[in-house]
């Protein structure tokens, strides 16, 4: 019932419904799982031979639809961070630019470079049919979320992604990593795993140390992660190809 519930909130491909603030510090244990049905769900059409002829439109399609199944959720938090952190990490400011509703020229151009970003990279695999490569990016982003949400705990602000990051114990932090390594073994072998994982951990370091000087951390920081541990898989899979 809980990795439907978290499939709920993170997604649209399964009900949303109101849940216990007991269960919601529950959920992180469900984020790469639901990284990889999502992510299945997006690459399926296109790995059945659908516009396989035409991969910059596969590419495009399947980031779109990543989108509309997430309605947006972690770009959100990727372009309030975009626009915060040219406050030159000011804790004040940062948190007063994190709050505003409006997006900024900073927050666009990160919209800009992380969606234009994926599209290439989903393209490069989409080129040589590594399908299974662009599920482990869905899988990689939402685990990124919970080692970073564990690192971030006693940075956390009150919210919504308090109850989320309470969540990321050492225990689920450790099952996460495992279940999104495993995984990249299986989807884009053993030199993709380890690059994409070493990509994606430099990234993590940067938003970390991000956290300390603004001196907290809430939602915004776990849905930049996502979208982060996205462009990190792609890039460790165009590294090995």
């Amino acid at each position: 019932m809980l990795f439907f519930d978290t499939l709920g909130f993170l997604t649209r491909l399964a009900p949303a419904r109101v849940i216990s603030e007991e269960d919601m510090n529950k959920c992180m244990r469900y984020m790469a799982p639901v990284g990889a049905l999502l992510g299945a769900v997006v690459v399926l059409p296109f790995a059945l031979g659908l516009l396989n002829t035409a991969p910059w439109v596969q590419a495009w399609l399947m980031v779109g639809l990543s989108i509309i199944l997430t309605r947006g959720l972690h770009l959100d938090g990727l372009a309030d961070i975009c626009d915060a952190v040219t406050t030159h990490t000011d804790p004040t400011l940062f948190w007063k630019v994190v709050k505003d509703s409006r997006s900024g020229a900073f927050g666009v151009i990160g919209l800009i470079m992380a969606l234009g970003g994926e599209v290439i990279l989903f393209h490069e695999m989409a080129r040589v049919e590594a399908y299974p490569a662009i599920i482990w990016a869905f899988i990689l982003g939402r685990s990124g979320a919970v080692w970073l949400g564990y690192h971030v705990r006693h940075l956390v602000r009150s919210g919504l992604g308090k109850l989320y990051i309470d969540g990321a114990t050492l225990g689920v932090a450790l099952a996460t990593a495992l279940f999104s390594f495993v995984a990249g073994i299986v989807l884009v072998g053993l030199t993709g795993a380890i690059a994409g994982t070493i990509v994606v951990s430099l990234a993590l370091l940067a938003l970390y140390r991000l956290a300390v000087k603004v001196e907290g951390a809430n939602g915004d920081f776990l849905g930049c992660a996502v979208i982060v541990g996205e462009i990190a898989a792609g890039i460790g899979f165009v590294l090995t190809m």
